[in-house]
């Protein structure tokens, strides 16, 4: 359930926050060597007992950095989800792989689409399982307004952005008798969860071993929030985790991944630097799995699905038509079935 924060938690929040962002402000070697630390800070503090929860890019630099710094700890990933050049680089690198604890196709059905943001998905998701206990919630993601446990605000960022309240807000009985739209579709956020999370949880339970994540609060969304508020390193019974790139922004992660020498997955193409003097990657800047539709709403075509029509089209056929995905692209506006 989304938190609703005090005026007191919400002024300690906006500290911390704006001490990390003079941390972002570093010049690239300063904020290398505050990696380091930090990624040193939690394997003393741990005695070792943690690995590598490794991805595409980003979490692969991660990996031969700690090991640059001389922290040789296991690699663990669900690498079956990545694309096959991401793959081939875990086998290389000896990371360990895993399985996901649902398929995709189970976790569409049984929970609905991971579509715009994991932060929108999930007050979708609230609006459309409505329960007397998420009844606050939902009337804050529905008007702003928070209640008694919110202090009474109003105009709050809880609000989901009216665009996405006029297609999905009907789901809610308040939201349908102001006239907000009902989609026919279920969204969740939980995707990650049943087919990463989980997976790479129960294995760290099994080893008594916590992670370091390649995440960046630069990439924004509900990542960089968490980031901002609990720093690098997190010590709780929960959820223990490091992200010594937290304070990286991407143009911080290709200088390290150039530095480090990373072996950079074909679907990535080459990282190279333009004639601003910007580092990206020729081929994709970001991968995940062939079925997320988080921020597909902000990508110019040829989108993450149009490529996939030219990489695997029966794959793409699929999605698009035997799992439903083209009707939820045409739901949020979507252009994807003409071919480009």
């Amino acid at each position: 359930m989304k938190t609703l924060y005090t005026e007191e938690k919400r002024a300690e929040i906006d500290y911390k926050t704006a001490v990390f962002r003079q941390k972002q402000s570093l010049p690239y070697e300063a904020k290398v060597v505050h990696a380091q630390i930090r990624a040193q800070e939690f394997y003393d503090k741990l005695d070792g007992h943690c690995h590598v929860s490794v991805g595409g890019l980003d979490s692969i630099t991660l990996l031969l950095f700690l090991r640059s710094i001389g922290i040789d700890v296991p690699a663990i990933s669900v690498s079956v989800l990545e694309d096959k050049s991401i793959q081939r680089v875990h086998k290389e690198l000896g990371v360990i792989q895993l399985k996901p604890l649902k398929s995709k196709v189970e976790v569409l059905r049984e929970f609905g689409y991971p579509v715009l943001s994991k932060e929108i998905a999930n007050k979708i998701a609230l609006l459309q399982n409505p329960t007397e206990k998420n009844a606050t919630v939902r009337h804050a993601i529905i008007t702003g307004e928070t209640g008694a446990y919110g202090g009474y605000r109003k105009g709050t960022r809880m609000k989901l952005a009216q665009k996405w309240l006029d297609r999905f807000g009907g789901a809610d009985p308040e939201g349908a008798a102001l006239g907000y739209k009902e989609a026919p579709f279920k969204v969740s956020d939980r995707c990650c969860y049943y087919l990463k999370e989980r997976p790479c949880g129960i294995w760290a339970k099994e080893h008594q071993s916590a992670p370091y994540l390649g995440l960046m609060a630069s990439e924004g969304g509900r990542r960089q929030k968490a980031l901002m508020i609990n720093g690098c390193n997190y010590y709780s019974k929960g959820a223990t985790r490091s992200a010594p790139f937290a304070i990286f922004d991407r143009q911080d992660l290709l200088q390290l991944a150039l530095d480090l020498n990373v072996p950079v997955p074909t679907i990535y193409g080459e990282i190279v630097r333009d004639k601003e003097g910007q580092l990206h990657t020729t081929g994709a800047q970001r991968t995940g799995c062939t079925m997320c539709g988080f921020g597909i709403q902000l990508e110019k075509r040829p989108h993450r699905f149009d490529v996939l029509r030219k990489t695997s089209p029966d794959e793409w056929h699929f999605w698009m038509y035997e799992m439903g995905w083209g009707e939820v692209l045409d739901y949020i506006g979507v252009k994807w079935e003409d071919e480009i």
